[in-house]
């Protein structure tokens, strides 16, 4: 992890130039390289390596699988995401519960729409909405973990939560094990504003709605925005929208 002299810059994505992986299941757009998708020139922004927008439909999901040394959080906007894990854990992501998987020295998980298997009750038929994020963490070979949190209350001010988070001050978040990032949500009403914190890199992602963002206009759902050296700036809900904004005071090498 490095910290050098940056340039400002504020460099805008659109929904439309993410990759795509579309399959009979999955509908799920990439904002940096992931599995066969690979661009040497969009591999990572400060320490955030992943930001997979993803729609699953029901009864299917990603079996289990190996992670090592990422930490991975989950945060659903729409249906429900079972989550087994090779450490015994086991649940139900929803709307408003933020998740952290650490992966560490090694751990298997899978991912399903199939909630009513643990539940209880007939299957369901709607898809679940969600984006997975991984920061790579600043110390390699650490325990396998996993946290939840329900935080849907403190999301009805409209100001920006800390959702997740290895810097000081963010008693309220689930913990990643990394001390330069945080991740934060907002639910916005239209007219409602936020401002964005300053670091010197910071990811903004709008997975729901529309917001215009100062200097720089109007952002759809899926578009996205890369920070360096910059922050400070005011948004503002043009519809009822979300945003995921990642902190960051350090970058991979």
């Amino acid at each position: 992890m490095t910290e050098t002299m940056l340039v400002p810059q504020i460099d805008v994505r659109r929904a439309d130039d993410r990759f795509a992986t579309k399959i009979a299941w999955l509908d799920s757009h990439h904002s940096f390289s992931f599995g066969g998708h690979y661009d040497a020139g969009n591999t990572h922004h400060g320490l955030l390596l992943v930001n997979n927008d993803d729609i699953l439909q029901p009864g299917r999901g990603f079996e289990t699988h190996p992670h090592r040394d990422m930490e991975i959080v989950t945060w659903v906007l729409q249906g429900s995401l079972v989550h087994q894990d090779s450490t015994g854990h086991s649940g139900v992501i929803y709307p408003g519960l933020a998740q952290r998987m650490s992966a560490g020295t090694g751990i298997l998980h899978s991912e399903k729409n199939d909630s009513w298997r643990l539940q209880g009750g007939d299957p369901h038929i709607d898809p679940v909405h969600f984006v997975q994020m991984w920061v790579v963490p600043d110390e390699q070979g650490i325990t396998p973990g996993y946290e939840q949190r329900e935080i849907d209350g403190e999301l009805l001010s409209g100001a920006l939560v800390p959702v997740a988070s290895g810097m000081a001050g963010h008693d309220s978040a689930i913990r990643i094990a990394n001390r330069y990032a945080a991740l934060h949500a907002a639910r916005l009403q239209p007219g409602q504003e936020a401002t964005l914190p300053e670091a010197p890199f910071l990811h903004l992602f709008v997975p729901r709605g529309e917001v215009v963002l100062e200097g720089a206009g109007s952002l759809a759902a899926g578009d996205a925005v890369r920070f360096t050296a910059g922050g400070g700036q005011k948004l503002t809900a043009a519809s009822p929208a979300e945003i995921l904004v990642w902190e960051m005071h350090a970058s991979l090498a």
